[in-house]
């Protein structure tokens, strides 16, 4: 197993910056087999964080990680999340201990509020904090915050903060850039990873003329340069969806493309960083 690069959050926990995802694996039961190999794949690979949520498939692919990281659970970082509607005090405690059955394990090392609700923060951060004192998590986190959201939780941390917030999921990749103008500059400033969710657009942007250029410019594909231009940031997780084994090694490839300052610049002029602020997409 080659770990390759990390990234540490503020608890002193270090993960691959290459991870899996999971969204809308579980959902087709032909496919199941096939989608627990590629799991395990990447776990023999070093993609050992595993990003899920009670949200995919009503639970579906938290069983499906939970088949998959059976025997293997000390080889793994599992990420879930908490619905915005379940994460009043009550609620965010029987949603985490039914992801617990449902992934089989214990603890989920890492607990994210999947996005912001009608549920007054403070409440949720406190019944997150719960179950990291009870030991039903590791750490907790959110999804889907915008700089503004980010100022509203209590209790934000420092750098090297053993508890408090640990990282922001949300959706980056080449044609989402909008969080490098002002999201990654304020998780910088707070120690804090920024996890990218859907970082080849779920494969609608792998056609793009310029990038299927710089693929071939490397010997690569479209998706391992989508992929690496993301990996660039440091501070940065990506967690890309693969429903096969074949899938996840191209995915795990995109570690060794090194590009160059003329890819980069090739990159920008066909996908342009954002000239001021823009509201948070979510997919």
């Amino acid at each position: 197993m080659s770990v390759g690069r990390t990234v540490t959050f503020p608890s002193g926990a270090a993960v691959p910056a290459l991870g899996q995802g999971t969204w809308h694996m579980g959902d087709d039961p032909s496919r199941r087999q096939r989608e627990i190999a590629a799991l395990r794949t990447g776990i023999d690979l070093g993609m050992t964080l595993i990003d899920t949520a009670e949200m995919y498939g009503d639970g579906a692919a938290e069983e499906l990680v939970g088949e998959a990281i059976r025997g293997r659970h000390d080889d793994v970082f599992l990420v879930s999340k908490v619905l915005p509607w379940n994460a009043d005090a009550r609620g965010t405690s029987e949603a985490c201990h039914a992801s617990l059955r449902r992934l089989g394990v214990e603890r989920i090392d890492l607990y994210l509020l999947h996005w912001r609700g009608g549920v007054p923060l403070p409440e949720t951060v406190e019944a997150l904090e719960s179950l990291v004192r009870e030991g039903s998590i590791g750490s907790w986190g959110v999804s889907n915050f915008d700089v503004d959201d980010l100022a509203a939780l209590p209790g934000l941390p420092g750098p090297s903060a053993a508890t408090g917030l640990q990282t922001d999921q949300v959706l980056y990749n080449l044609t989402r850039r909008g969080p490098e103008y002002d999201l990654f500059p304020r998780c910088r400033e707070l120690g804090v990873p920024v996890m990218a969710y859907s970082p080849v657009e779920q494969g609608r942007l792998l056609g793009h003329t310029a990038l299927r250029s710089v693929a071939a410019a490397h010997g690569a594909t479209p998706a391992q340069v989508a992929l690496a231009w993301v990996l660039r940031h440091d501070g940065v997780i990506a967690i890309p969806k693969a429903s096969s084994s074949e899938h996840v090694e191209e995915n795990h490839a995109a570690l060794g493309l090194r590009l160059t300052d003329d890819d980069l610049h090739a990159l920008d002029a066909a996908f342009p960083p954002p000239p001021g602020k823009q509201p948070l997409e979510i997919l």
